[in-house]
């Protein structure tokens, strides 16, 4: 027996407001997956970004990220 088969199985013994839970669980699911490409597709463009280019985003990180800017509010 496969899983959908034991799944439906086990829905079809339950009552009517039940079986609708499950199936907005089900809905819900379906609607949490990940969205994207897979990390193959994205390969070509493996050093597209020059070097200098690259460590003047890493500078820029390091010295305006995750600070807590006191005044800003």
């Amino acid at each position: 027996m496969t899983v959908t088969q034991q799944i439906v199985a086990q829905v079809e013994k339950l009552p009517l407001e039940l079986q609708r839970r499950v199936l907005d669980f089900v809905n819900a699911l379906a609607l949490s997956q990940p969205k994207g490409v897979r990390g193959e597709q994205l390969l070509r463009f493996a050093g597209i970004i020059n070097t200098d280019d690259l460590l003047a985003m890493a500078k820029a990180i390091e010295e305006s990220c995750e600070r807590v800017d006191w005044d800003e509010w």
